[in-house]
């Protein structure tokens, strides 16, 4: 565990350092986000964050990795580097929604066909297992694209998304420490460090957005971590101490929070005849706000139920994943229900 915490050590004190210079330097330049109809904040704000979280991050990974081992990540971090750019190009001048999921499908492919990547089977999941080289190769693609877009979409106000992200990659780090995958637990580590040092200057109020750079990096990360910990923990030995049965149920646990809020807010969106992909202020953390809460009390609330459901399927990591799977369902359900049956009983309180 030294490596990985010299790792985090490693990335958190080289974006430390950056941030700042990049804060001013994008006010100097007018490389910042304006406030807008659909925006939260109220300030001119710097976006350009997530270039010190991925320096930060690349150079902890080539320092604390061993040179044996650089064969096996190297088209990692060539996928990370290709949305890296379009994310850049993003924040400086805009990209055409299709561009940018041109360029996540590519980099997409590169970790399919370079690294092998792959969802190699159903994993039980209703009593399916193996399943056609070309399916496989479509649910990767799927998958990859959702996580990646997903987390995107949960960046929406101060402190969140660097605290779901790092909730989330602290939990694949130490799995993958604890089944034995050095290189994994070494790049969870190091993105960790990077975004706890970006929350420093990104909590409530913030003085810099990781912007698209650093959402669709961490966000490709989650979902490269996802997929090769579900195939990870699949393979174990069934007698391993680590191992978690429902390795499908343990990768959504880990990242629930990004995929339950796209998940809810198109199912509104269908419901209301609109577009999936139509922008409004339907996600979780716009309605908790709306209960009074502030940026870092939404951000604490959503990032502690985060660990709660983290924490339900460590403790059932040994069932079914077809029930378990079930159950974060069900759970997710009843909460977003809860949540909106809140909103609307304060409603006529405030009329």
């Amino acid at each position: 565990m030294a490596t990985q915490l010299a790792a985090a050590v490693t990335s958190f004190v080289i974006c430390f350092l950056i941030i700042p210079v990049i804060i001013k330097y994008s006010l100097e330049k007018n490389l910042v986000d304006i406030p807008g109809r659909r925006k939260i904040h109220k300030k001119i704000t710097p976006s350009m964050g997530g270039i010190a979280i991925f320096i930060g991050f690349v150079l902890s990974t080539l320092i604390w990795t061993e040179i044996a081992h650089w064969k096996d990540m190297r088209f990692i971090l060539i996928a990370l580097f290709m949305v890296f750019f379009i994310g850049v190009r993003d924040d400086l001048v805009p990209l055409r929604p299709f561009m940018k999921l041109l360029g996540q499908v590519v980099a997409a492919i590169v970790l399919m066909a370079l690294f092998d990547l792959r969802l190699k089977s159903f994993y039980g999941l209703l009593g399916i297992y193996d399943v056609p080289l070309a399916v496989s190769y479509v649910i990767t693609l799927f998958t990859i694209i959702v996580i990646t877009n997903s987390f995107n979409l949960i960046d929406g106000l101060d402190g969140l998304a660097g605290t779901i992200a790092g909730i989330a990659l602290l939990s694949f780090g130490i799995s993958f420490y604890l089944a034995g995958d050095i290189v994994f637990a070494v790049l969870s580590f190091a993105m960790v460090g990077a975004v706890i040092a970006f929350l420093f200057f990104n909590w409530d109020p913030s003085e810099i957005f990781m912007g698209d750079t650093g959402a669709l990096v961490i966000g490709m990360m989650l979902a490269i971590a996802a997929i090769h910990f579900i195939d990870l923990q699949y393979n174990l030995p069934a007698e391993h101490p680590y191992r978690f049965k429902a390795a499908v149920s343990g990768a959504v646990s880990f990242i629930m929070i990004p995929l339950a809020d796209t998940l809810r807010i198109f199912i509104l969106r269908i419901i209301r005849k609109q577009s999936p992909f139509t922008p409004d202020k339907s996600h979780i953390h716009h309605n908790i706000m709306r209960l009074g809460f502030s940026h870092g009390q939404s951000a604490l609330i959503l990032g502690l139920t985060q660990v709660m459901f983290v924490v339900i399927v460590v403790l059932t990591r040994s069932f079914n994943d077809n029930y378990v799977l079930l159950g974060l369902l069900a759970l997710c359900t009843a909460l977003s229900v809860a949540l909106d049956r809140a909103i609307q009983n304060k409603v006529p309180k405030e009329n």
